[in-house]
């Protein structure tokens, strides 16, 4: 199944907390991702940081969450047991726990209270959004949709561009890739005719104890696998058994398919928008325009308060 949101693991990790122990935050979250099912590579999964791993800060924000409803409380560094308080919202046989049931308890309103709250019946009462995200999730989603629509972009100019642009763009993005050596030996490698359905030889490293054949296609027509097969017959011809073949367009299913199956050369396929991304990823063609660095606290510094 999806990892869960933060929302959805509160009441789970609530009825965990329910024989009253003290228990393990570590303990917490294989025991939950025991419960969710997740898969290893679900287990895996980090934030696009790359720091943290994704199940584990959700379950720290639902942790976060009950315990400033006081439903849970630390009781010493990376433990924590269930209160009184929730205990008994356990016993209202509850059907989730969010945000809003959160809401009745004083202490998370005041909590979650901000500068300008409305005042009802007395009580500051806080605008809360039954699908929130962590900060971490809404700004992963924020990153996305902006780094989207940035390799689209990205791809317009990409085919809008001339032929010898695109060979320069795809020289630069195997050296930013570690591949093709220096520039130079990259540029004059790629630079072929296109003599056999290849367009240029790379070295893999830097000493060019292996090499891997080309083909770049600027087209806005899928490649088929009439393309992979003429491809995977030049590699046969050569004695290759590595290419990569790049197009700004897509590949139809049965290129993929034929790619996956053919034994003579691994083939690499790359469309348009995996290009974009490897040159996202390796700084081709784009460039920072701000930094945002995510800071948590050093439990280690108070170590030995």
């Amino acid at each position: 199944m999806p990892i869960p949101d933060f929302q959805t693991a509160m009441l789970p990790l609530l009825r965990f907390a329910a024989d009253r122990k003290e228990h393990a935050f570590r303990e917490a979250v294989e025991a939950l991702a025991d419960e969710f099912s997740l898969t290893d590579a679900e287990r895996a999964e980090l934030l696009p940081s790359g720091r943290a791993l994704l199940f584990t800060n959700r379950i720290g924000w639902a942790r976060m969450h009950l315990k400033g409803a006081g439903l849970i409380e630390p009781t010493k560094r990376g433990y924590f047991r269930i209160t009184e308080a929730g205990i008994g919202l356990l016993a209202e046989s509850p059907q989730k726990i969010d945000m809003r049931v959160l809401s009745r308890y004083e202490l998370y309103r005041d909590w979650r209270a901000v500068e300008k709250s409305t005042e009802t019946s007395g009580t500051p009462q806080v605008a809360i959004q039954a699908n929130e995200q962590t900060p971490e999730d809404a700004m992963a989603a924020a990153y996305g949709v902006m780094r989207k629509a940035l390799e689209a972009e990205v791809l317009e100019q990409i085919k809008a561009s001339s032929p010898a642009f695109f060979e320069r763009l795809v020289v630069d993005l195997v050296v930013a890739m570690g591949y093709g050596g220096s520039h130079q030996d990259a540029g004059r490698a790629i630079g072929r005719s296109g003599d056999g359905g290849i367009d240029g030889i790379i070295n893999e490293d830097k000493l060019g104890l292996d090499v891997i054949y080309l083909q770049a296609k600027r087209w806005d027509n899928t490649v088929g696998r009439p393309e992979i097969q003429k491809f995977a017959g030049a590699l046969q011809g050569e004695g290759a058994s590595k290419g990569i073949f790049i197009t700004t367009s897509t590949f139809t299913k049965e290129a993929i398919g034929f790619s996956k199956r053919n034994i003579t050369a691994k083939i690499i396929l790359i469309d348009g928008e995996k290009l974009t991304a490897l040159m996202f990823d390796h700084n081709v063609a784009v460039t920072r325009t701000g930094f945002y660095e995510i800071k948590k606290i050093d439990s280690d510094y108070f170590e030995g308060e």
